[in-house]
């Protein structure tokens, strides 16, 4: 089998380079080119157009920012010639009604589709130990499952396509409020001038603890939010989308939309290419 790789931004190159370090064939694009140079480097052919890494492939992968990219990307007029025949595999943050539309396309095309997103940030991109959630048909989640494999050790069929997708935005939902949660509660024990190492010590005793805590901790005593797994600007994306879903579902989303509002104000202090932890520099500011 032979993979196109499309889209080898920060979770993308090193999950193509895991498919290359498994001797799988891999022709890769980027619309910027320079960042499939590694990859070239470990022996990928690259790709000048979507459409002919698509055509020399038996599977295209996508992991793009969005769906206008994905449609920009793949379903082009001459890219959506070549999906006829292909299987894609779609594993970015996209709702599950864009997932859903995204299938009738590539299906319409004469393609098949699946989507299989991913939690996760680079190191577990790196070390193949994501969690990737599959939406698709038993017998497709059945042929996909070695190459699935090459991410995480244990792909989860979640049912069919758009409950990946939806399943995918309701964690990054708790990754929003659990920050800001954790933050919120670290900037008041500092005022109140309690020492920030019992803070964590009671916490970490505590069924309220979450490991994502102690991972942004020092970050957030640092206010380092340099080089960063997840920026800001995906997290307010993907907030976005569970809103929009969240509410269609009939849901009362006060709460998420109080965090949006927080995250939104850290776009607007330039931490959108920032790590997410920078909204605790937001929510210890007075000038709120």
């Amino acid at each position: 089998m032979k993979v196109a790789f499309l889209g080898t931004g920060l979770m993308g190159l090193p999950m193509a380079q895991k498919l290359l370090e498994a001797r799988v064939q891999l022709i890769a694009y980027n619309r910027t080119p320079e960042k499939l140079e590694p990859l070239k480097q470990m022996g990928a052919e690259v790709a000048e157009k979507p459409y002919q890494a698509i055509n020399a492939a038996d599977c295209v992968i996508l992991m793009l920012t969005n769906a206008a990219a994905i449609y920009s990307v793949l379903l082009s007029d001459r890219s959506s010639q070549a999906v006829a025949g292909k299987s894609v595999i779609q594993m970015g943050t996209i709702t599950p009604t864009e997932s859903r539309e995204i299938r009738d396309a590539v299906v319409a095309a004469g393609g098949e589709y699946l989507e299989a997103p991913v939690l996760g940030s680079i190191p577990e991109a790196e070390a193949g130990n994501l969690i990737v959630m599959v939406g698709a048909h038993q017998e497709q989640y059945q042929r996909y499952l070695e190459l699935l494999k090459h991410f995480s050790l244990e792909p989860i069929l979640v049912g069919s396509v758009g409950t990946a997708a939806a399943l995918k935005l309701a964690l990054n939902q708790l990754i929003a409020s659990l920050t800001a949660g954790f933050a919120l509660s670290l900037s008041f024990v500092q005022r109140y001038g309690i020492d920030e190492d019992l803070f964590m010590y009671i916490l970490r005793q505590s069924a309220l603890y979450a490991p994502t805590f102690d991972k942004k901790l020092p970050r957030m005593l640092d206010s380092n939010y340099a080089n960063p797994n997840f920026p800001t600007k995906h997290l307010m994306k993907d907030t976005d989308f569970f809103i929009e879903e969240a509410k269609a579902a009939g849901l009362n989303v006060n709460s998420i939309e109080g965090v949006r509002k927080i995250l939104e104000m850290a776009m607007k202090m330039s931490f959108a290419h920032e790590d997410y932890s920078s909204i605790f520099s937001v929510i210890k500011s007075s000038e709120n």
